[in-house]
This record gives C-alpha cells, structure tokens and sequence, in this order.
C-alpha cells in the first residue's frame, strides 16, 4: 500500500476538511453550487465492515497513476466496476461510492485522471478547475483506464471477462467514450454525462453520440429533467441511438432533478432520484456481469 494520493496532494486533507473547504470555497458547476454545508447531513459514509480496501498507483505510459480499490473480504472472484470520477477528480466522495459497489459484491477500481497537474482541490474557482481539465486530452484518459482495465483483468480478485464501467459528470462522458473504445466493457452506467460535448482542438474530437454505433455492451444512462448543460433531446437521441444500432440502452430522466443529483455533498444531491438511480445502477451490473 502506498500512502493515500489525496492526502500528500493536500497536506493531509481528511473528509471533513475536504467538506469544509469546498463549502468555504463555493465553487460552482452547471448553474449549482458545490457548498457542502447546506446537506452535510446527507453525506454518505461507508464503513469498512466486510470490504478491502487499498490505494496504489498503476503504470500509465510513463505515468505512475493514483489509484483506490474496493472488494468484499471474502476470497473468491468477483466482476469488476470502473469507477471514473467526476471533474473534480479522486475525492472522498468518489472514494465511497467505490466502497459502495464492494458492499454490493464487485472488485471497484477510481483513479486519479489529473494527478499528472496535481489535482484540481487546491484550485478556488471552477473557471480555475477548467482552465485545468479542459486541456487534458480524452485519449489520455482513455489510455489511463486501458491501464487500469489491464490490471483489473489481472487481479487475483477479479473475474476477467466481467468488466463493466461507470461514471459521473464527466467521468460520465468518459464512461460512454470507453465504452465505445474497448470491446472488454461488458456493461456500462453513465451519470449525467455530456453527450454533445464542446469539440476541442487536440483535446477532443469525438463525443458520445458521435460513437454510439461503436458500443456493444448494455447501456444504463442516468440524468436529470433539469440539468442546465444537458438537455432533454440529447438524452433521448443517445438512447434512440444506440437502439437504432440494435444495442440495450435505458436511458432514465429523472423529472424536476438537476446535474449531479447523486452527489450527496453537494446541494444538486436528490435523495429519492439517488436511491433509484444507484438500485438500477446495482440492478443493471447485476444482471449484465454476474453469472
């Protein structure tokens, strides 16, 4: 085990610091804000009871990548989940909802995908936090999960031909671009992810929907009715898409729900949205990567 990625990038940060920082911070997303303060009491913590769990790093071309796993205590083989972070990177809160897929019987692997610029925490706007990630090309990060996709398949807990992918925010986006990439992806949830996303010279120059004819495995989307950078019409033509080209795709809008509505640290968090999109989430890789 090497030391945590997070707490050297920030001198030791812990959960509560990190709450109390982006809600002193304010930074905002889409139209809401990342104050934590307002749903602290919502902040989802899970325990440890009956998982692993261990931080790493993996090689990704020259790049020694940051990476956090989960997986039940119980010896045997599991199917695996991707987890790709939202655009504020490797946080606590990703770091749970890796947990959260362990509990539920899946080896889960998150990384770091801007640990080469040293994180984005630090930064104390979101035009900041873009300024950096908007320059960090998709292959890049496409090319860091084939890293990690190959060190899934080699780890003595997983189960190598059952790999499925999720994501949130732009991790999200990333999800349905990996999907479309790599024939491993058995299965695959997309949370809120831009499916029409700005072209940029050399950092992007495909979007969601540009691929869908390239994806094989089931598709679950997840978004809500009223998040302010992905409209309605987007959703249902990745859907239309993907059916078109024969594929299983279900794509959820949740009425009257924001951008990141699983986010509990967040305002835009939704509870009931939540517990129905993470039940379908289970469901769906349940179903598509368990034998």
């Amino acid at each position: 085990m090497v030391k945590d990625w997070l707490a050297n990038a920030y001198g030791g940060i812990s959960r509560r610091k990190f709450l109390a920082k982006v809600g002193v911070a304010g930074i905002g997303i889409a139209g809401f804000n990342i104050a934590s303060t307002p749903v602290l009491g919502n902040v989802i913590s899970t325990s440890l009871n009956g998982i692993a769990v261990d931080d790493g790093t993996l090689l990704s071309g020259d790049f020694r990548v940051p990476i956090y796993e989960a997986r039940p205590t119980t010896a045997r083989k599991y199917p695996v989940v991707l987890v790709i972070p939202e655009i504020f990177g490797m946080h606590e809160h990703i770091k749970d909802v890796t947990r959260r897929f362990a509990k539920e019987g899946f080896l889960s692997i998150t990384f770091e995908p801007y640990a080469r610029e040293g994180g984005v925490l630090h930064l104390s706007s979101i035009d900041a936090v873009r300024k950096l990630v908007d320059t960090v090309p998709d292959k890049r990060v496409i090319t860091d999960l084939d890293a990690i996709l190959a060190y899934a398949k080699k780890h003595p807990a997983a189960q190598a031909d059952r790999i499925g992918v999720t994501g949130f925010c732009r991790g999200g986006m990333y999800t349905l671009l990996f999907a479309a990439h790599s024939r491993e992806v058995k299965a695959a949830v997309a949370w809120y992810g831009q499916l029409r996303p700005v072209i940029i010279k050399g950092v992007r120059t495909v979007g969601p929907l540009d691929v869908a004819a390239r994806i094989e495995g089931p598709i679950l989307g997840l978004y809500g009715g009223e998040d302010l950078g992905i409209p309605v019409a987007d959703v249902k033509a990745m859907e239309a898409a993907l059916k078109a080209e024969g594929k299983t795709a279900e794509f959820i809008i949740y009425p009257g729900v924001p951008h990141a509505f699983f986010a509990d640290y967040r305002p835009s968090y939704r509870t009931e949205a939540a517990k129905d999109a993470w039940s379908r989430c289970i469901a769906w890789f349940k179903g598509n990567l368990e034998e």
